[in-house]
């Protein structure tokens, strides 16, 4: 088992300045875990206890979040170009070839950097998230969500709102998070964790950033109906939480279409499904990244 994840550390690289956690072997192999919203790299600490030794864990801050850097238009919010992001940071580190996951949006950017860099990418981890080639599971679950009247997505449409999460949010970010961390999970969420995504939210500029992952939705569904007949050609692995109210399990609809090789798991959980169940996570991550 390893140990805790480091303090963040920074990299400035041409595209802005990064923070990244990391633990385990420096001379391990790499793995990749990307965090979703609204949370930041130190959604994987509770999982880093349970990984095996043997593997060197990286966990950067994306875009916006957590302690990397605020700046740039809200283009810079697509999905696409937070592959570029971490692609770019992990050169700076000097990283080449890794085993790569994400829980939420960081989900996302992973299949957006398998995308762009499938060479580099050895195993391909997706966590409570839409797979974005999965043009027909995606639209089933969409149809049903808008049928039970899309309950569990208002916040999405408040944040595309513009101005509004700029304007309502400072001052009110332990109210905001905590409403969905209660929401979303099944277990008593880690106070530790609250205490810091409220310490990092409360940063000038994070709710714009925030909802920019948001605004940009509308570029990133175009891109991935572009993408609908790829398929992942390198081994992969989705694991979520059952008790997920937004992640509906329609949306695994067809996934064995979307990759040469894909196993599934689930974790009896919510969204949360790292911060809920980081024992079982780490013990499916385990298994599957002994299989390389």
């Amino acid at each position: 088992m390893q140990g805790a994840l480091s303090a963040p550390q920074f990299t400035e690289i041409r595209r802005g300045r990064f923070a990244w956690r990391e633990a385990g072997d420096p001379s391990g192999k790499p793995v990749v875990l990307l965090h979703g919203w609204p949370e930041s790299s130190y959604c994987w600490e509770p999982v880093a206890h349970h990984l095996d030794r043997g593997l060197r864990l990286i966990a950067p801050d994306l875009r916006g979040l957590g302690d990397s850097t605020r700046e740039g238009e809200q283009s810079a919010f697509r999905k696409q170009e937070l592959a570029q992001d971490m692609l770019e940071l992990l050169d700076a580190l000097g990283i080449q070839q890794f085993a790569l996951g994400g829980h939420d949006w960081g989900g996302v950017v992973a299949q957006e950097m398998a995308l762009a860099a499938p060479e580099r990418v050895a195993r391909l981890i997706i966590m409570n998230i839409v797979v974005i080639n999965n043009f027909r599971g995606n639209q089933e679950a969409t149809a049903l969500i808008r049928k039970a009247g899309s309950r569990f997505e208002w916040y999405q449409r408040f944040q595309r709102e513009r101005h509004l999460a700029e304007a309502m949010i400072p001052g009110n970010e332990e109210v905001w998070l905590r409403h969905f961390l209660r929401l979303w999970n099944r277990e008593p969420f880690p106070a530790d964790a609250i205490a810091e995504y409220v310490r990092y939210y409360s940063i000038p500029g994070t709710p714009a950033c925030g909802a920019s992952y948001y605004r940009t939705l509308p570029d990133d569904r175009e891109h991935w109906v572009s993408v609908k007949d790829h398929v992942w050609p390198m081994p992969g692995l989705y694991l979520y939480g059952n008790k997920d109210p937004v992640i509906v399990p329609q949306y695994l609809n067809h996934l064995e279409d979307c990759f040469k090789s894909v196993q599934v798991e689930q974790v009896e959980a919510g969204h949360f499904v790292q911060e809920e169940q980081p024992e079982w996570v780490a013990k499916h991550l385990n298994a599957f990244l002994k299989q390389a």
